[in-house]
């Protein structure tokens, strides 16, 4: 069994928690936490398993990392890559195998900055750990399933993945006010679609997609669209959204080649159902699907609906992810220490776990 813990315990990490207890090669090792009224909980109690754990939660950090094979890093990197980077090094150089959907511009290591690339890659050298990153947006969605669906088509024109999600059951306040900029007014400028900012975060998907079909992108090009509330709405989970604010975000990071768009990977987000009921939605209505949208001969349009806590597809979303990651982990232990993207890690079959229930 492969000693693993998983650091924190938000959307991301709740998912965690239950595919580590449910993977069969893995055995939930630690919880770290921030919150010190957290600290002492039963992991099942922290991750909406249905039962107890016996794992206590920590923010003994050299402690844990001291005592594990393997890391899921689920805190946020999204307003700190820095310490991020610095959290998932220190495990690295202890030659612990880390996965995490935290190190947005190290989706493709070859194309991400130096700064980010070169530390990690030192850590690798000192102690022997590896590092994949896979983006919860969900990273599959964006590199591994247009691949796959590639190989259907006979001629290829534009391949787009879209995300396209309501974040009404969506509790989490400092992405959806603050990075993605709902319920803020016209004139606030979301840090999630600042100047090169998505070209920072999603253009390395953009670019493995390219990698996989023999092509190299010439540019990377943003395009932004934004709408406003014609209502005020009240959210259960996050208060209320006032009427013309923000209430939704369309934004596309588009590959160039040979002068033309050829890559796309789109993120279409509402706080309400209602705010910009013309752009692309959910075939069923509800609030949120993955979709991948191959044009050519023949046009191929795989759509993606994933579930969980209750239903929720943001939840669902992370869940998939997650699962990517976390199934990684058996084979980056097998492999030779690395900094490893989503096409050198092999998509790994689900073995082991039609026959195994875990029950509460």
């Amino acid at each position: 069994m492969i000693r693993t813990a998983v650091w924190g315990t938000g959307n991301v990490g709740r998912a965690s928690i239950r595919a580590v207890d449910a993977h069969p090669e893995l055995d939930l090792t630690a919880v770290i936490v921030h919150n010190p009224e957290k600290v002492g909980k039963d992991a099942g109690d922290l991750s909406d398993v249905g039962r107890t754990l016996g794992v206590a939660a920590t923010d003994d950090i050299d402690g844990t990392l001291a005592g594990i094979d393997a890391l899921v890093y689920a805190a946020s990197g999204e307003i700190r890559p820095e310490e991020a980077l610095a959290d998932i090094n220190k495990a690295i150089a202890l030659g612990i195998v880390a996965v995490t959907p935290s190190l947005y511009g190290m989706y493709d290591p070859d194309s991400a900055p130096a700064e980010f690339r070169d530390p990690i890659l030192a850590a690798v050298k000192e102690g022997g750990g590896s590092l994949f990153v896979s983006g919860i947006d969900p990273g599959w969605g964006n590199d591994i399933l247009p691949v796959l669906i590639s190989g259907l088509a006979s001629t290829i024109d534009q391949i787009r993945c879209q995300e396209i999600f309501d974040y009404t059951t969506y509790d989490q306040q400092d992405s959806v006010r603050f990075l993605i900029g709902m319920g803020e007014p016209m004139d606030y400028e979301p840090p999630m679609v600042a100047p090169t900012i998505p070209s920072m975060v999603w253009g390395g998907q953009v670019r493995l997609i390219a990698k996989a079909l023999g092509v190299e992108v010439d540019e990377i090009t943003e395009h932004v669209e934004r709408r406003a509330l014609d209502e005020t709405v009240e959210n259960a989970a996050m208060g209320t959204f006032e009427k013309g604010t923000q209430g939704a975000l369309r934004f596309e990071v588009q590959g160039v080649i040979d002068g033309e768009v050829k890559i796309i990977v789109e993120h279409v987000t509402r706080i309400h159902p209602d705010c910009a009921p013309d752009w692309p939605s959910p075939p069923d209505g509800g609030d949120g699907a993955h979709r991948v949208i191959i044009e050519g001969r023949p046009r191929i349009e795989v759509n993606v609906e994933a579930t969980d806590e209750g239903g929720n597809r943001a939840s669902g979303g992370n869940a998939t992810a997650v699962g990517r990651i976390v199934n990684s982990i058996p084979w980056l232990k097998d492999n030779e220490p690395g900094l490893y993207d989503a096409l050198q890690v092999p998509l790994i079959p689900g073995v082991g776990k039609l026959s195994r229930t875990v029950t509460a």
